[in-house]
């Protein structure tokens, strides 16, 4: 009997509320709270839609990339040779003169 249960601290909360801002001033407020609430509703709705939107654009555009060849192949397509730690020789970039 020494605690309150959540339904008296409710009570508490709704006559604290009356008293503070006021009778007439509660419709307002809550009314308020309503759109503000269906506003916010409203504009995760909208994000949610434009995400799934970007997804099937994305999704189309790669389905078009991959019909297409590239213009330029890609550098990675070039085999590589592995590195042992030994440097190959730099190319003799000097041409032999004719005398």
């Amino acid at each position: 009997m020494g605690s309150l249960s959540p339904t008296h601290w409710i009570i508490v909360l709704i006559v604290a509320a009356i008293l503070f801002f006021g009778w007439k001033q509660l419709p307002d407020m809550a009314r308020s709270a309503g759109k503000s609430l269906r506003i916010f509703k409203t504009e995760m709705k909208g994000l949610t839609e434009d995400d799934k939107a970007r997804e099937a654009h994305q999704a189309e555009q790669a389905g078009s990339q991959s019909t297409a060849p590239p213009a330029v192949p890609p550098a990675a397509t070039q085999p590589t040779q592995p590195t042992s730690g030994v440097q190959p020789p730099a190319p003799d970039n000097q041409t032999p003169r004719a005398e």
